[in-house]
């Protein structure tokens, strides 16, 4: 019984509070919602002013100190393994070359019984006696 009468004063106290603190919770409302207008307003230009610095000078600035740092810090390209592997294949396509031209007089050079007299003698014949090689 005890029980019951103290929830019900806590009751009627609470709502006594409600109607007593309603209005002024309804203006603190009001007023609370008019600030927040006030300072979306404010804050809105800034706002938009420093996303068009950033975009516009900060942005490539950063970019460009990071493309800096970036070619600073990468190692040294390898240049002589790329001189090595082109000297390389220049040499072996003299080497091949030479080893042609070897063969090539080589095989000009050996002489066949038979024909090269015959060569020989008209070619004497057609330069008027000297012989052309």
């Amino acid at each position: 019984m005890r029980l019951n009468r103290a929830q019900e004063t806590l009751r009627q106290g609470a709502s006594g509070a409600a109607v007593r603190i309603g209005p002024a919770a309804r203006q603190t409302r009001e007023i609370a919602a008019d600030r927040l207008l006030i300072a979306r307003g404010w804050s809105a230009p800034r706002l938009r002013r420093a996303g068009t610095y950033v975009e516009v000078d900060l942005g490539p600035r950063v970019g460009s100190m990071l493309s800096n740092a970036a070619e600073r810090i990468e190692p040294p390209h390898h240049a002589r393994r790329r001189r090595k592997a082109a000297l390389t294949v220049l040499a072996a396509a003299s080497a091949a070359g030479i080893a042609g031209a070897v063969l090539t007089r080589r095989g000009n050079s050996q002489v066949q019984p038979g024909e090269s007299s015959k060569e020989g003698s008209s070619a004497e014949a057609e330069a008027g006696g000297q012989v052309r090689t």
